[in-house]
């Protein structure tokens, strides 16, 4: 992605290295991602809390972006700095509220149950009736592996993981929306900007003077590049040429990759229930990307 994009001598822009990969491929390397941020992540809770540590990762993502963008103000009309502002205060929710749930609950049910935002997103944006079968086959996944009934899971745990799939779901959309007013990633970074504020408060309460520890720091600077800034970078150019629809299929993937997180880098063991789910989201996935590669392209 560039600030400003150049133009081939026909006239039409000229599609750049992110610009050139596969929508489908852009969803699939932010859940890798953020997935590995929120292993990560998971070591910094008994030093700063999960407030201290939403807010390393937002903050620290949010000055890489203002270093890489350079946004601006200046010439935006007052709908667009709403979007900013509401945009901003989606992406505080959903982290802040995901952390606390996860803080409580493990890493794959707190994802699986977050999930409601993205499959609503799908489910209300659904035009085709295929669609609706990939709907149906994560939602199947995604119960399976969040053990619904299974009588062990922290209630507040999972309220909190609710509200953050709330927020999800308002962070695709306005994602979307931010990336077709602003160019490049510069709506995103400020977006980050405002969130940061919107946390500032919570992460000095939790974390105290364990956030200015560089041990601290550095690992909080690895969950920002992997949770924040990558995926939220490859999401927002996804979004500009996937419905939302399609994208919002394309996450069920994040149950999956939240539990092969926990696996690989936790030593989490998989059982039968886990792999049918992770098969169950895989096929859905699939057939998402097939409609989206289906979907007539669209010029960056």
């Amino acid at each position: 992605m560039t600030g400003s994009r150049a133009s081939t001598p026909e006239g039409r822009p000229r599609r750049g290295a992110v610009g050139s990969v596969p929508s489908p491929v852009l969803v699939l390397g932010a859940v890798a991602s953020v997935q590995t941020g929120a292993s990560l992540a998971k070591s910094l809770f008994d030093e700063v809390g999960p407030g201290g540590t939403v807010l390393l990762r937002v903050l620290l993502a949010a000055m890489v972006l203002a270093a890489i963008w350079r946004p601006a103000l200046r010439g935006r009309s007052r709908s667009e700095l709403w979007l900013v502002l509401w945009f901003g205060l989606s992406l505080a929710g959903m982290n802040f509220a995901f952390y606390s749930a996860l803080d409580r609950i493990p890493l794959g049910v707190a994802v699986t149950i977050e999930f409601v935002g993205p499959l609503g997103v799908a489910v209300v944006g659904s035009r085709r009736g295929l669609d609706l079968v990939w709907v149906v086959l994560a939602a199947a996944g995604i119960l399976l592996l969040a053990d619904v009934g299974g009588g062990a899971t922290d209630v507040v745990g999972v309220a909190l993981a609710l509200l953050a799939g709330g927020f999800w779901g308002a962070y695709i959309l306005l994602s979307a929306r931010a990336g077709q007013a602003f160019p490049g990633g510069s709506g995103l970074s400020l977006a980050m900007i405002v969130a940061s504020a919107v946390l500032l408060p919570f992460g000095i309460v939790q974390g105290g003077a364990g956030l200015l520890d560089p041990a601290v720091l550095a690992v909080g600077l690895g969950v920002a590049m992997l949770s924040s800034a990558i995926p939220y970078s490859l999401e927002l150019e996804a979004l500009r040429r996937l419905p939302a629809r399609v994208f919002g299929v394309l996450m069920s993937l994040e149950p999956a990759m939240a539990t092969l997180a926990g696996f690989v880098v936790l030593g989490e063991v998989l059982g039968a229930r886990e792999i049918t789910a992770v098969g169950l989201v895989v096929v859905a996935s699939a057939g998402a990307a097939r409609s989206a590669r289906a979907a007539p392209p669209v010029l960056d």
